[in-house]
């Protein structure tokens, strides 16, 4: 295992490991189900965002969905536009908060180092979570946020430049906001077509179909849901803060609250006919570079009638796996072309390191501007541990390159 540099453990970095144990013996004990532990737990730390001498910082509601403002404070007789980042928290979709947490404060400190590094507006979306809200919730929550924001009169309000808007974020918020990126293309492209008299005329009075997204940042992101044993799902499995149980919990949180469904994940036994169709979009075998799987012999997961041969309850939706909105991975090359340039950073102690890695192939062949930046060090959630007392030296450096990124190309 590799050696992470200049440590200091934290209680951030303890609870990360305790939080899944106390969850699993509440289940255990019959207390509580899993999922609401570990969200108690979490809840518990929230305070509200507060504005200091750089930073303003607001709470508010774009059609209905709670956010958190970040902007620069104002100087007398500023004029100038700004760019903008959507920045979508982690979490299994089950966690997380863009609120400011005691202690440790990760997004809350990412949101503030990208408004004062780039002098830019962000905008952190409080979408619901699962499992009180399944997919696709979350990512409904979501698209609706980036629509109203994209709105040009929403834009000039917060000084907002329409042509440097980027959307961004880690782990299962690097999921929203690859899916976000793909939908918001479609629906844009699908509008111009049907709308070109009107889009010829004037394109400031029509919401916000025809501001376009300039780029999507990737941190370490959580992909596709068919196949839960690629070589970093088996490598990583009982790697620290994101184990292959808890991945795996997290896909069936997001999808239903049925046991069912966590067990056949965890056998890679989930697919059903209509999501087998789709098993070439996450074949490791043709997608990963050979140092990554020549350990590893490809072996298609099994598709079964049903979920894992056991009756799952109506309420899992019968296309979840299928579905682009959950799994960006899935969707046809013909649906890569027209995305925005993109960052996409991976860790190799994670188990998502490969659903990143195939994304970024799959890109490239398709024509895209894509910077993968991938660290050999690294592991999931890195990112998060740079508020004392954590200290750890890849996650700042992680930090400096994710917004030295954003600076170039924002």
């Amino acid at each position: 295992m590799a050696q992470f540099s200049n440590v200091s453990v934290s209680h951030s970095l303890i609870l990360s490991l305790c939080f899944p144990f106390q969850a699993d013996l509440s289940e255990l004990l019959g207390l509580k189900d899993y999922m609401g532990v570990m969200y108690f737990i979490t809840l518990a730390e929230k305070v509200v965002p507060v504005s200091d001498e750089h930073v303003k910082v607001t709470e508010e509601k774009f059609d209905g969905v709670e956010v958190v403002l970040y902007q620069p404070k104002q100087r007398g007789g500023e004029t100038e536009l700004r760019r903008a980042v959507i920045y979508l928290h982690g979490g299994g979709w089950c966690l997380g908060s863009s609120r400011k947490l005691i202690g440790m404060s990760p997004y809350d400190l990412l949101a503030r180092t990208i408004v004062t590094k780039l002098d830019a507006v962000v905008l952190s979306v409080e979408y619901r979570l699962a499992p009180a809200h399944h997919f696709p919730v979350p990512y409904e929550d979501v698209y609706h946020v980036v629509k109203h924001f994209l709105q040009k009169g929403v834009l000039a309000r917060y000084s907002v430049d329409p042509g440097r808007i980027a959307v961004s974020g880690d782990s299962a918020g690097g999921n929203l906001a690859a899916a976000v990126s793909q939908q918001r293309q479609d629906s844009a492209q699908a509008w111009l077509i049907s709308n070109k008299p009107i889009a010829s005329r004037s394109q400031n009075q029509y919401g916000g179909w025809l501001v376009q997204l300039k780029a999507q940042a990737l941190i370490y992101p959580v992909l596709q849901a068919l196949d839960l044993n690629t070589p970093s799902y088996q490598q990583n499995q009982d790697m620290p803060i994101l184990p292959r149980t808890l991945m795996v919990r997290f896909w069936s949180e997001y999808f239903t609250s049925d046991k069912a469904l966590f067990r056949a994940m965890m056998a890679n036994t989930h697919n059903n006919p209509e999501s087998s169709r789709l098993l070439k979009f996450v074949n490791w075998s043709a997608f990963l570079p050979e140092t990554y799987h020549r350990k590893y012999n490809y072996s298609a997961p099994a598709v079964v009638q049903g979920v894992g041969g056991e009756a799952v309850g109506m309420d899992v939706p019968s296309r979840s796996f299928a579905d682009p909105r959950a799994s960006p991975l899935l969707v046809p090359d013909s649906a890569l072309r027209s995305l925005p340039k993109a960052y996409v950073l991976t860790c190799e102690y994670d188990v998502l390191r490969d659903d990143g890695i195939m994304y970024v192939t799959r890109l490239r062949a398709a024509g895209v501007e894509v910077t993968h930046e991938h660290y050999d060090t690294g592991f999931h959630g890195g990112l998060m541990f740079t508020v004392w007392p954590t200290d750890f030296l890849i996650a700042r450096r992680m930090t400096d390159n994710y917004i030295k990124w954003l600076e170039e190309n924002l």
